[in-house]
């Protein structure tokens, strides 16, 4: 499989005496300790995989009524997830539908729930079978019988609270953020300590409000007081409750929080003093925009740069609504953004992480892997609006890392060829004809110079100083096309090929569900590929020659 390799003639061996006949599989890297265990568990293989079960989206919006402590600009930003000024809304009355041109023209409770709708479909792209309940202008009770139920529910599951502060004022200097007294005639404080009580752990916070760092950085504070009152908990109930013969330790002592809540998720949408963006071409919710709908809100970003869309500068937002395609179809145009973009934002977390940060929030958990990807938008795009993202864990900056220069290239290409495709489709054509992005060639271009650098160093030393290909994640993304797989696996298998390291770092991007799924390929060319890179990973790996035989069986 490497090119590289030199086969001795059939003339020349016949020559040889036996004992002089060259040896197979003498290189440096065949010779190495593989240090395997049957029993020993690898780094890359999650032990801990989770999945979010539960949503609840907490909306303090106050339609119609500004904050006190923010003095809006005129005009400001108004959309709230893509419903505003422009869009259109159905209600459905007994057998007609009504359409709004504008749901800020309704009561306000109608464009509030209209609202929440929209948040909830754009929050099921992401996990479908998620239990999603939404909580309107609520009250402190609310919150609490909200929280409290889909814990119980969630048990020791993962649970997100989205909560959406634009209508109430600041968080305050004591961890508190605002909710409403049931009149709607004052704000209510409602404090982080009794929420995280309320909600407990596992859990994912996203906070889009002003100031949202303040929340992030009293929220460890109060955390660690709860971890430390669970510990006292835990010692108490272990010198107070026996087992007996009718019941266990389980049964009889009260149920207490699967993990720490310093363990929890944050993400912040901006710094401790300052204020969400108000520029009225921009969605009100920037930051949950980036967060559920990354690629309309990319598109929009990028035309609005000036002269950033050198290639064609005609290009207007209504067309970029236009784009045709689904963001699950990738031969669609819209569907190929949604590829790369993907690819972009795992390859830069892979590269920019410690393996054990990138594990735990770009592969333990379907939505919290989909909401971090597009948490490297919101930090782009938030920091030209003068806002710095935060979270928790906190991440290093990576909003200038070269690859986005490659996501820009394919919004400049895409965008060179919308008037046509548009064209296309106004004429009645379903699948407008547009050429691809060349992107995942590019990359893989790229891996294979690095291979053709690299793949011959001897010294074990060497091998261990390799600097790791920046494209590896993206290799796992082409191995779903069906297009570049068969390169694809023949790059794979060279890398697989310089020995233990390779196996380990494959490993860790997250290549077995991909090649396991691929043992199922009925292709031919496929399968000298498949066996040379599970032969590669079996001899590093043993303990997952089950997954084998379960397929192939």
């Amino acid at each position: 499989m490497n090119d590289t390799f030199y086969v001795t003639p059939v003339s020349e061996l016949e020559k040889l005496e036996d004992w002089n006949n060259p040896l197979a599989f003498q290189a440096a890297h065949h010779h190495e300790n593989l240090n395997v265990s049957d029993t020993v568990e690898v780094e890359w293989r999650l032990r801990d995989r989770m999945k979010t079960v539960s949503v609840a989206l907490v909306m303090c919006l106050h339609i119609g009524v500004d904050p006190p402590d923010v003095a809006k600009i005129n005009p400001c930003s108004k959309l709230e997830c893509w419903i505003g000024k422009n869009s259109f809304v159905a209600k459905k009355y007994d057998t007609h539908f009504v359409l709004y041109s504008d749901p800020f023209a309704m009561t306000p409770r109608r464009a509030l729930e209209s609202i929440a709708a929209e948040l909830q479909r754009q929050y099921e792209r992401w996990q479908s079978k998620a239990r999603y309940k939404s909580s309107l202008d609520p009250t402190q009770e609310d919150i609490k019988k909200l929280c409290m139920t889909l814990r119980r529910n969630a048990r020791e599951e993962r649970i997100l609270f989205h909560y959406n502060g634009h209508g109430v004022p600041r968080p305050t200097a004591n961890g508190e953020i605002w909710v409403f007294n049931k009149n709607f005639t004052q704000y209510i404080p409602l404090s982080l300590y009794d929420l995280q009580k309320w909600m407990s752990s596992p859990s994912i916070f996203v906070f889009d409000c002003s100031h949202a760092a303040v929340i992030l950085n009293l929220f460890v504070k109060f955390a660690d007081q709860i971890d430390k009152e669970l510990e006292e908990t835990r010692r108490n109930l272990a010198q107070n409750f026996l087992p007996t013969l009718t019941h266990t330790p389980t049964q009889m002592t009260p149920q207490l929080p699967a993990s720490s809540p310093l363990h929890d998720i944050l993400l912040g949408a901006c710094g401790e003093n300052e204020l969400l963006p108000m520029n009225p071409e921009l969605p009100a919710d920037l930051f949950t925009s980036c967060l559920t709908t990354p690629i309309k809100i990319a598109l929009r970003w990028y035309v609005l740069q000036k002269n950033i869309s050198r290639l064609n500068p005609n290009i207007d937002q209504d067309m970029i609504d236009k784009i045709p395609g689904t963001v699950t179809d990738r031969k669609s145009m819209l569907g190929e953004l949604n590829w790369i973009f993907t690819a972009v934002t795992d390859t830069i977390a892979w590269n920019s992480l410690p393996k054990d940060i990138f594990q735990r929030l770009f592969r333990q958990d379907l939505l919290v892997a989909s909401l971090f990807r597009n948490f490297l938008l919101a930090e782009r795009i938030m920091r030209s609006y003068g806002c710095h993202v935060c979270s928790r864990p906190a991440l290093p900056p990576m909003f200038e890392h070269r690859l986005w220069n490659a996501w820009d290239m394919a919004l400049d290409l895409c965008l060179k060829q919308l008037p046509s495709v548009l064209k296309q489709t106004e004429s009645g054509i379903r699948e407008p004809v547009y050429e691809p992005s060349s992107f995942f060639a590019d990359q893989l271009t790229a891996f294979s110079v690095w291979l053709s650098e690299n793949s011959l160093l001897t010294s074990t030393i060497e091998r261990e100083n390799l600097k790791q290909p920046e494209q590896l994640p993206i290799v796992l993304q082409v191995l779903l096309s069906q297009s570049h797989r068969q390169r694809a696996l023949d790059l794979l298998a060279r890398f697989l090929d310089i020995g233990t390291w390779a196996v380990h770092l494959a490993l860790s991007v997250g290549i077995f569900p991909y090649v396991l799924r691929l043992l199922q390929a009925t292709s031919d060319d496929l399968r000298p590929y498949l066996v040379f890179i599970w032969a590669k990973i079996l001899a590093v790996d043993r303990v997952h020659k089950k997954f084998i035989f379960n397929h192939i069986i």
